[in-house]
C-alpha cells in the first residue's frame, strides 16, 4: 500500500512531466522540511528556490501564470500562506473578473497543515484555514487532501482545470 508521502511524490513527478510547470517556494532545492523529499523526481531546472517573501512569491507565480507557465506555488506551512493573502485573495482570485474574462491564470498552490507529532511546534505552525479561505475565494478551487487516495486525483484535477487550485495537505499523514 502506498504511503501519503509516496502519493505526493508521485503527484509532483506527474506535474513535473508537464512542459509548462515550475516549482516555486522555500526548500524546493535545499530541503529542510517534510515536503522536500516529495520533490525528488523534479528536475532542478524546474525548481526555483524562493526567500521568505510569501506575498511576493504569490505575485511572482501569478505573473508566471499570465505568461503561460503553470507554477506550483509551495508554502510548506498553511500558517505562512496567510502572508500571501493580498496576492491570493485580491489579485489571483479576482483577476478573471477584473479583466472581464481576459485572463484566468492557473497557479497550483500547495500547502500543508503542520504536523503536531512527534513534537508539537505550536499554534503558529499547525493551523488549518481551508474553511476561512473558502469564504474569501470565489474563483480558486480548494481541496483538502485528508487521505492517500485523494492525492493524485486532486493534483490531476488541478492540472486539468481552468484557473487556480489550492491543495491542502496534512503533515500528520506524511
Amino acid at each position: 500500500m502506498q504511503s501519503y508521502k509516496e502519493a505526493l511524490t508521485d503527484a509532483m513527478t506527474m506535474l513535473a512531466q508537464h512542459p509548462q510547470t515550475l516549482f516555486i517556494g522555500q526548500n524546493v532545492i535545499y530541503g529542510g522540511q517534510a515536503m522536500a523529499s516529495t520533490f525528488a523526481n523534479i528536475p532542478m531546472d524546474k525548481r526555483i528556490e524562493f526567500p521568505v517573501a510569501e506575498d511576493f512569491q504569490m505575485g511572482y507565480c501569478t505573473g508566471l501564470a499570465l505568461e503561460g507557465f503553470i507554477p506550483v506555488c509551495i508554502y510548506p506551512r498553511f500558517d505562512f500562506l496567510l502572508l500571501a493573502l493580498n496576492q491570493l485573495v485580491n489579485h489571483l482570485d479576482k483577476i478573471e473578473q477584473m479583466s472581464h474574462g481576459g485572463y484566468n491564470p492557473k497557479v497550483i498552490i500547495r500547502t500543508a497543515v503542520g504536523s503536531d507529532r512527534p513534537l508539537n511546534p505550536g499554534p503558529q505552525h499547525t493551523q488549518n484555514y481551508i474553511h476561512a479561505l473558502g469564504y474569501m475565494l470565489r474563483n480558486i478551487h480548494t481541496e483538502s487532501l485528508v487521505g492517500t487516495g485523494l492525492v493524485m486525483p486532486a493534483y490531476k484535477r488541478a492540472l486539468e482545470r481552468k484557473g487556480s487550485t489550492l491543495l491542502v495537505e496534512y503533515g500528520n499523514l506524511y
